[in-house]
């Protein structure tokens, strides 16, 4: 078992020095000194547990999300962050609710940041979450590939009844799908109560974050409704001109 963790480490260190470059099985393989099965067992884990993040089918892994949480260093996803914080900091000053702005690693909805409100009643999410029960989550799945969406069903399974009324065959996923992206805006409501408002961001033509605003239903009304759906989408544009700057 030592000997394991060892290795683990060992595999986490290399390719944590690669920086942002993606490192092929094989060359991690010939670091550790391991056959690939061997190496492909550990990096399963790993990638599983969230700790690497496989980058497409055959261009290698990096350093995924919680390897960035167990240290507290807020670099994962870092250019998206920045363009983001300043336009999510207006949003959740005007609207007095909770932003956050999310991306999907590893079949999982993964935050890249967060503006909390200072609301008494709050709203808690985790940085990593199912994708099927959050509003960036679904939104996310709208714009990939179906490629991407058969994987993530393969690898997760259908959504339930309880999590996605209607989701939960796959024809009515998919036409669940469907609707998000024609109209580029998804709701939802949890069963604790929480309401969730999500908009895509673009570059260019691509979409690569969505943006969300999340409250208590009991702070929720129908006419608030299109100020929330409006001011999500200025500063999902806002977000979009900044990482364009930025990139």
């Amino acid at each position: 078992m030592i000997q394991v963790i060892h290795r683990a480490l060992n595999i986490l260190e290399h390719v944590a020095e690669q920086g942002k470059e993606p490192v092929k099985l094989l060359h991690i393989a010939e670091h550790a000194g391991l056959s690939q099965p061997t190496t492909a067992n550990i990096v399963k884990t790993l990638v599983q547990k969230n700790y690497l993040e496989q980058v497409g089918r055959n261009i290698g892994y990096r350093l995924g999300v919680a390897a960035y949480q167990l240290t507290g260093i807020a670099t994962y996803g870092l250019d998206i962050a920045d363009a983001a914080r300043e336009p999510m900091q207006e949003l959740t000053r005007t609207l007095k609710e909770t932003s956050l702005i999310a991306t999907i690693r590893n079949h999982k909805r993964v935050i890249l940041h967060m503006e909390e409100c200072d609301q008494v009643l709050q709203v808690k999410t985790v940085m990593i979450a199912e994708v099927y029960s959050t509003s960036t989550g679904r939104l996310l799945l709208a714009f990939l590939p179906e490629k991407e969406v058969e994987n993530l069903i393969k690898a997760v399974g259908l959504p339930t009844k309880k999590i996605w009324p209607g989701a939960d065959t796959r024809a009515g996923l998919y036409a669940a799908l469907q609707k998000i992206k024609d109209d580029e805006y998804v709701q939802t409501t949890t069963v604790h109560h929480t309401m969730g408002f999500a908009v895509p961001v673009y570059n260019k033509k691509q979409v690569i974050a969505s943006l969300s605003v999340f409250i208590p239903e009991s702070r929720y009304s129908e006419a608030n409704k299109s100020k929330i759906t409006k001011l999500l989408n200025s500063t999902a544009k806002k977000i979009k001109e900044n990482f364009e700057g930025i990139n």
